[in-house]
């Protein structure tokens, strides 16, 4: 089945520059809505998390939404690809484990856009965790149960 838009897809790594900001976007296979359950979606969370402690990223805002992911980083010590194939092969593998399943989770590749110096850091981050209410599965932030930002 052809992905609408798949030729923008990150497919090889572009050598991203350590210390930039990117916003990262990656989508389910399919898009099928699994982090609706809210379990599901805490895998893909704990994830963003352990790449962050690990410091191969500086994490400033994500928001998974049922069936993609919206992650605002600052890239440290690997490339976009490293990060990606280990947050995506290791969401997977904990998934696939959960729901005693081998099913593909993610779609292959990645979107990502390079911040630029005169883009605004907050607005961005505010952009990103609003996307539940903009796609009204919330009212309130606050209620929605995965996202997360640096200022909060």
């Amino acid at each position: 089945m052809p992905r609408p838009y798949s030729s923008a897809l990150r497919l090889k790594d572009r050598s991203p520059e350590p210390g930039r900001i990117y916003l990262i976007t990656t989508v389910t296979d399919h898009r099928r809505p699994i982090f609706s359950d809210f379990t599901l979606g805490r895998l893909v969370v704990n994830q963003l998390k352990h790449a962050h402690d690990e410091g191969i990223v500086q994490s400033i805002a994500w928001v998974v939404m049922p069936d993609h992911c919206h992650w605002l980083v600052e890239l440290r010590h690997k490339t976009m690809g490293e990060v990606m194939c280990r947050v995506k092969s290791r969401s997977s593998r904990s998934i696939n484990e959960t729901t005693r399943s081998s099913e593909r989770v993610w779609q292959k590749g990645y979107y990502d856009r390079a911040l630029r110096k005169e883009d605004d850091l907050k607005a961005t981050a505010r952009y990103l965790i609003n996307t539940p209410i903009r796609a009204q599965l919330t009212s309130r932030i606050g209620d929605y149960p995965l996202w997360d930002a640096c200022w909060v």
